[in-house]
């Protein structure tokens, strides 16, 4: 398999338990560079346990994981971090009393050769990539607090994107906003395509799902139903994928059990 060809990141035969109950079971997904996978199920249906064993947030009872063709070993946030895997959660986990640079490097602070926070590199790096991520964004000085929740994205999103990631895991990003603000999300995520980072995006939102990605995974009861590009099925057949576990014609069942 040639280099441009390998998975950015692939989970084969994930399985989770919590006591008796299997939140996930025999999952196996690819996520490609530059591709948006958008992840659904009814609440309960795994997705979230899912990608928390990906960012490290919960550890998976059996599966391997990969990262560029390689075995990734992610047992805590920290290591996925090291394989360039980030999460912008729907909370956003920003300081709202803050402006946007100091929340960029929150924890990872620029010094001075004087051992002072050096205020003016950490700005003159948060324009840069802000620069590439939202041309539009002017506010660097005010506390994230006054901005929009769009502009609250581009920040999370720069802060991730600067610490060099490659593969984000975004949950729930256009919940609670508008139609302008979501617009400005759908830009961000346009952007990190060209760049080639993978994106896998867990929502609600149906609508957000298939404005936003070009192919979506069903999950149901902890197992992975199918996947379809979003061009090969609608809507409701999506739907019904979430809710009776039907596959339409455009769906594809899961791979057989990687060995």
């Amino acid at each position: 398999m040639d280099a441009k060809d390998t998975p950015l990141v692939e989970l084969r035969n994930i399985h989770v338990a919590f006591g008796g109950v299997h939140a996930v079971e025999d999952v196996s997904l690819k996520l490609a560079r530059g591709e948006v996978l958008g992840l659904v199920g009814h609440n309960g249906a795994g997705k979230t346990t899912l990608i928390k064993v990906l960012s490290g947030a919960v550890r998976r009872d059996s599966g391997d994981i990969l990262v560029n063709g390689a075995s990734a070993h992610i047992n805590n946030p920290r290591d996925a971090k090291h394989y360039g895997i980030e999460t912008i959660y729907q909370t956003l986990a920003l300081a709202d009393n803050i402006d946007a640079s100091a929340n960029l490097f929150l924890g990872r602070e620029l010094r001075s050769r004087w051992g002072t926070l050096d205020d003016a590199a950490m700005e003159a790096a948060t324009r840069q990539v802000m620069g590439r991520l939202n041309p539009h964004f002017r506010r660097f000085k005010e506390p994230v607090k006054a901005l929009s929740g769009g502009q609250r994205q581009s920040v999370a999103i720069a802060r991730a994107v600067h610490f060099n990631a490659r593969i984000l895991i975004m949950d729930e990003p256009t919940a609670a906003l508008g139609p302008a603000e979501t617009k400005q999300v759908a830009d961000l995520v346009k952007q990190l395509k060209r760049e080639g980072i993978g994106i896998f995006l867990i929502s609600h939102d149906i609508h957000d799902v298939f404005d936003l990605a070009g192919r979506v995974a069903v999950m149901k009861n902890g197992r992975l139903i199918g996947t379809a590009m979003t061009s090969d099925v609608t809507k409701d057949e999506v739907l019904g994928m979430i809710i009776s576990g039907a596959l339409p014609a455009g769906a594809r069942r899961p791979e057989a059990r990687v060995q």
